[in-house]
């Protein structure tokens, strides 16, 4: 047994061994990754004025972690076939098949690196999976093609020698110590198989991103983290990864409900022209963002069930709604972390899928930064989770704010929670110490973590908060403690009587109340506005949603200039009282008292959301909503929504 174990390591160190070569053979696609990205700057270098040498190194170094998900998407196949534990993978028949496999496919990729090098100058952005949906239809593909190879022919020599490169470079395996007898085969067999289980834990790290459970699999909208500008993320990303990580990913289509752009505009238009005459108000702002605590879990919110003796879990956020303006029907635009972002701080809704997930993620927007910066403010965000959870950290950098805190610069992973990032108290607390720092006036946020599966509290703190109905409501009461403790200590700073708080929630968590439960209750989140010295104070029966918030602190810091947002002012009475958000394949949408549901052709349902709040009673039964303003708005939302992602156009026009 010893001297079989000594005779497979043996083999394992020899340089031609299977471990050796398949790793050399990697490298090699890394090495033409990473020369492709030279060449794509280098012919599309007129679109990065601003690139310094360093920034780009940055790029490169950022550049290996999408190349190393892209690689193993391409190689899944070339790996899995070379570490099979077994000896009949040194056959010379077999060695060929899979040096086949490894050249076309990897030649297949870097083609679609190098066919961006002149794309891109068209589309702006590394093509994705919607490319094969572009030309499907082309009648004259086939010359269109060949129009390409005599107009870039110079493209198709680069790839013949990337090409050449793989093949003449490629590394066979040999084997030396060939196992003899039972005793050894099994020996083989087995270490063949530690180290293919090994392999496989890698690999599957290598296509997420990562190894954490928190973190998502990375996405194109993740190479914000290592540019200033959205369009310079195309020269981090490579473009298999971009093809991979949108299959599947519904590729929105260009809508044309109304053929004029007149008549839309009239209907709906995202391009707010502010009409204040008062002088620009310099307060500060905060936004505050509560994983996961639902309308559902706070008291003020639901005094139609109190003659049933429900009081909720959060009394510190009942008592500041007594001092603040609720809007009492609040809605959040995703049912996902990651849609808040873009909601919240941009004022764009997941429709189809979420925006950090798209091809568009990387178009221009302009968010509370981009706005506010010019008006003298600093900007920043923070997340107790590890950095580049979720994304959100590439999505600030990306739109321009100045400051990302997350685990990393909190600095102590003794309040880690173990599970998702810094317990809310004491990250609520190095918040306002952090603020302290920032120069007045100043827009931050915070997104907090710990109202979350799998439902714990610090120990310290096991048996304090009411454990109610469901495992969710401990943990909601202790974010609601850990909030009071954050006001306890902000009410004592020289900033705090100059600032607007806004207090939502990302989303909705688990339901006990049967109202809760429906598609729009699935949405129900607070929406809260708080000023400690200049009175905002009531409860609307607006409906409100993420995507007005941004629109509605703007107004109430009196901006006049032109800005896009697909959210409305809360605060003016001349918009149209509405609410969207997208359930999979049908839209639901709110406008006055009724509830839409809308499948991109025809209204599918309509309900008196009001009162009739388990959505009972279809009304398309009994009335045609068909053409009606709520429909008609509704499609203009739409129509915008998919022809300014598709055109790039989410900015005003200059």
């Amino acid at each position: 047994m010893l001297n079989s174990l000594r005779g497979y390591f043996a083999d394992i160190r020899f340089k031609k061994s299977i471990y050796t070569t398949a790793i050399t053979n990697i490298l090699l696609v890394y090495a033409i990754f990473s020369i492709s990205r030279v060449l794509f700057y280098l012919f599309n270098a007129n679109y990065f004025p601003n690139v310094t040498f360093g920034g780009f190194m940055w790029m490169m170094l950022g550049g290996l972690k999408f190349d190393t998900s892209g690689i193993l998407y391409t190689n899944l196949f070339y790996l899995v076939l070379i570490l099979l534990p077994f000896t009949f993978r040194y056959n010379s028949y077999y060695q060929t098949v899979i040096k086949y496999i490894y050249v076309i496919t990897n030649s297949i990729a870097i083609l679609a690196n190098c066919a961006d090098f002149i794309y891109f100058k068209f589309t702006l952005r590394r093509t994705t999976a919607s490319v094969f949906g572009e030309f499907e239809n082309e009648q004259n593909i086939f010359s269109l093609l060949v129009k390409f190879l005599v107009d870039y022919w110079y493209i198709f020599l680069i790839w013949i020698i990337f090409t050449a490169v793989l093949i003449l470079l490629y590394q066979k395996a040999k084997l030396i110590n060939r196992p003899k007898g039972a005793i050894q085969h099994v020996v083989y067999t087995f270490m063949g198989t530690l180290l293919m289980a090994l392999f496989i834990g890698l690999t599957i790290g290598g296509l997420r991103g990562g190894f954490r459970h928190s973190t998502r699999p990375i996405t194109l909208s993740n190479a914000g983290s290592f540019v200033t500008d959205p369009l310079e993320t195309a020269i981090v990303l490579n473009t298999p990864f971009a093809i991979y990580r949108t299959l599947g990913v519904k590729p929105l289509s260009q809508i044309s409900y109304y053929k004029d752009e007149e008549t839309l505009n009239s209907i709906f238009n995202p391009v707010h022209y502010p009409e204040s005459d008062n002088a620009f108000n310099s307060q500060n702002v905060v936004v505050i963002i509560l994983e996961s605590v639902g309308r559902e879990y706070i008291g003020k919110y639901n005094q139609h069930l109190q003659s049933i003796g429900y009081e909720g879990y959060t009394p510190f956020i009942d008592s500041l709604i007594e001092h603040s303006l609720m809007f009492r029907y609040a809605f959040s635009n995703g049912r996902k972390s990651i849609d808040v972002l873009p909601s919240v701080l941009a004022s764009i809704p997941m429709i189809v899928e979420p925006f950090v997930l798209t091809p568009y993620s990387t178009n221009r927007v302009n968010t509370f930064a981009s706005l506010l910066k010019p008006m003298g403010y600093h900007t920043s965000f923070f997340h107790g989770a590890p950095n580049g959870s979720m994304g959100l950290q590439a999505f600030t950098r990306m739109t321009g704010f100045d400051k990302y805190y997350g685990m990393t610069e909190y600095g102590n992973s003794a309040d880690f929670d173990g599970m998702w990032g810094i317990w809310d108290e004491e990250f609520l607390q190095f918040f306002a110490r952090e603020i302290d720092n920032l120069p007045q006036p100043f827009f931050t946020s915070i997104f907090t973590v710990s109202s979350h599966h799998p439902f714990r509290v610090p120990e310290r703190y096991e048996g304090v908060f009411p454990k109610g109905e469901l495992p969710m409501h401990q943990c909601v009461g202790y974010t609601d403690y850990a909030l009071k403790r954050f006001f306890e200590a902000a009410r004592t700073k020289p900033w705090f009587d100059s600032t607007l708080f806004v207090i939502t929630a990302d989303h909705a968590n688990q339901s006990f109340f049967e109202e809760y439960k429906t598609n729009l209750g699935g949405y129900a989140v607070p929406i809260i506005f708080y000023h400690p010295s200049e009175g905002i104070i009531g409860v609307s029966q607006k409906v409100a949603q993420h995507i007005d918030i941004m629109p509605t602190v703007l107004s109430y810091l009196n901006y006049n200039k032109p800005y896009f947002a697909f959210g409305k002012d809360l605060l003016s009475d001349k918009s149209d009282d509405y609410v969207i958000n997208y359930t999979g394949s049908t839209y639901q949408f709110i406008k006055d008292d009724t509830l839409l549901y809308f499948n991109g052709k025809e209204i599918v349902g309509a309900y008196s959301y009001k009162t009739d709040s388990l959505l009972k009673n279809n009304l398309v039964e009994q009335n045609d909503f068909t053409g009606s303003d709520n429909e008609e708005l509704l499609k203009a939302i739409i129509q915008q929504y998919h022809n300014r992602m598709i055109d790039d156009k989410l900015m005003p026009e200059k």
